[in-house]
């Protein structure tokens, strides 16, 4: 059943690197278009997530002052962080989830690049496993090993000449895992060097996204902050170097494109709230203004 859902969540993202590819004829300028679009495609269920985080990162004061004074009380401390959650017009939950949304977008990229005849293609197992067969009697012999096995069918149709998928990207294969490729880096040139080099620049740009968000959320100062501000990167450069070099370019892409995007909405979403909070501020001034008139008036009658 779940295998069955994966394929299905697969397959829209296999059509549309497929469509990339068939435009531009390059793997790695599929993947960077293929990035924008899905960026994009999710930009408007992000917008009011991020305008939330903005603003409790503006409430900070009024939370701290809340637990401050209800230390010893959790319920009222609780009762009061809803009120005020509810007065600013804030959840804050609504951001989280977009945030987790990058992750099932990578699995099924995964899938995608190690089984280019399974959804590129779309052929059945049994279709592959009777072309495995054919293969073999040609001469094609099997990977070994669970690392190998894994990317079983990029090699099996290199060797069948079944899919006109070219992997060579910028001089590097795509195809390729940096952890297979230490031992060729005096000896291998740039086609060794650059997959070396995609991780640290992943992780490089990792790292000043993670700066950037926090600094606007003001998480940075904090030591769950800091944790997670070097736990991700580090992240990325591990898997960087044991998945196929084609993640990384998703990963340059997905984050050169998230800073970009991140340095716009805050600059946007922060003239809003500024906006707002001085119609609010002046909202409240009119409000007393108009009770102190409505007493003078009482007092007079």
């Amino acid at each position: 059943m779940f295998a069955q859902l994966g394929y299905y969540i697969c397959v829209p993202f296999a059509w549309l690197t497929r469509l990339f590819y068939s435009l531009t004829g390059s793997y790695g300028l599929a993947l960077i278009l293929f990035t924008l679009v899905v960026k994009l495609v999710i930009l408007p269920f992000q917008l009011k997530g991020k305008k939330s985080m903005l603003r409790m990162n503006r409430m900070q004061g009024k939370i701290k002052d809340i637990q401050t004074r209800y230390a010893n009380n959790k319920q009222r401390q609780q009762e009061e962080m809803a009120n005020l959650y509810a007065q600013e017009g804030v959840n804050p939950m609504s951001g989280c989830l977009w945030s987790f949304l990058p992750f099932p977008i990578l699995i099924a990229l995964y899938a995608i690049i190690r089984q280019p005849l399974r959804y590129l293609m779309g052929l059945s197992m049994d279709t592959i496993s009777a072309i495995t067969d054919a293969a073999t009697k040609l001469g094609y012999t099997v990977a070994e090993g669970s690392q190998a096995a894994a990317y079983e069918q990029i090699y099996q149709g290199q060797f069948d000449g079944l899919i006109n998928l070219d992997y060579n990207f910028l001089g590097m294969d795509l195809a390729s895992q940096g952890s297979q490729l230490f031992k060729q880096i005096t000896t291998g040139g740039w086609p060794v060097i650059g997959v070396l080099l995609l991780p640290v620049i992943a992780t490089a740009l990792q790292f000043l996204m993670t700066l950037i968000s926090m600094k606007a959320t003001g998480n940075a100062a904090g030591s769950q902050g800091k944790m997670m501000m070097y736990l991700m990167p580090l992240m990325t450069l591990w898997m960087g170097y044991i998945l196929p070099a084609a993640l990384c370019v998703y990963w340059i892409a997905n984050t050169a494109f998230a800073t970009i995007q991140e340095q716009v909405l805050n600059k946007y979403f922060n003239k809003i709230l500024d906006r707002e909070e001085t119609d609010k501020e002046r909202a409240k001034r009119e409000a007393r203004a108009a009770k102190m008139m409505a007493s003078r008036e009482r007092m007079l009658q």
